[in-house]
């Protein structure tokens, strides 16, 4: 493998626990709405799209209160989450000295996403941000709108992200996959199937192999 110029990293289950804080908050804000319990299956299920296009699949009629009563309840229970996975903040830092550029593609609105990076001291670290949008998934657009700003070359970069989806649209963007197995809930099985480039339980073994390939 060639060595690796640019890494463009997801948010949710890759820099940092926030998953369950997502599922806490859509449940706050969505099951008022539709009258009835949700579980975390059906709320993960909606991930894809950024947050208004998440309640818009679970509250159709009213989706605008759902995503205003998530950012606030999103940003209210944010204490859930202060801190990246162990070990991501030094990674960062030695890929910054090294040269590497890094991005960040997320499914996540710019309000969320800012206020992630902002409150966990991980926003200085990204060269460029690409945020989600309503109408679905926009990743490979934001993988090679940040190939374009960093004049990079496809096979010298690399996606990190924690679900099957993002080893997917990494391969259709044309860039090599790195599955993050390292959440709480990471989902080992369905991560293996999708058949990423390189797959890490841990933060440390990713650092290990990113000594080896920067």
């Amino acid at each position: 493998m060639q060595k690796i110029q640019a890494i463009i990293f997801d948010i949710d289950g890759t820099l940092a626990d926030t998953v369950p804080l997502i599922v806490a908050a859509f449940r706050k804000a969505v099951e008022p709405l539709v009258n009835r319990p949700l579980t975390d299956k059906e709320i993960i299920a909606s991930f894809g799209p950024d947050e208004e296009g998440s309640v818009k699949a679970l509250a159709p009629g009213d989706y605008k209160k759902g995503t205003a009563d998530f950012i606030k309840y999103y940003k209210d229970m944010h204490g859930m989450c202060m801190q990246p996975f162990e070990g991501i903040i030094p990674l960062l830092h030695k890929l910054q000295k090294k040269g590497v550029h890094i991005a960040i593609a997320t499914g996540k609105g710019k309000e969320t996403a800012d206020l992630t990076l902002e409150l966990l001291n991980l926003k200085p670290f990204f060269k460029r941000i690409e945020n989600g949008s309503p109408e679905g998934s926009r990743k490979v657009e934001a993988i090679h709108l940040i190939l374009e700003a960093f004049g990079s070359v496809p096979a010298n970069v690399v996606y990190v992200g924690d679900s099957p989806n993002d080893t997917k649209e990494s391969k259709e963007a044309g860039i090599k996959s790195i599955a993050a197995c390292w959440a709480s809930n990471a989902e080992k099985d369905k991560l293996k199937e999708a058949v990423p480039d390189e797959i890490f339980y841990t933060v440390s073994d990713f650092a290990d192999w990113l000594k080896k390939n920067t």
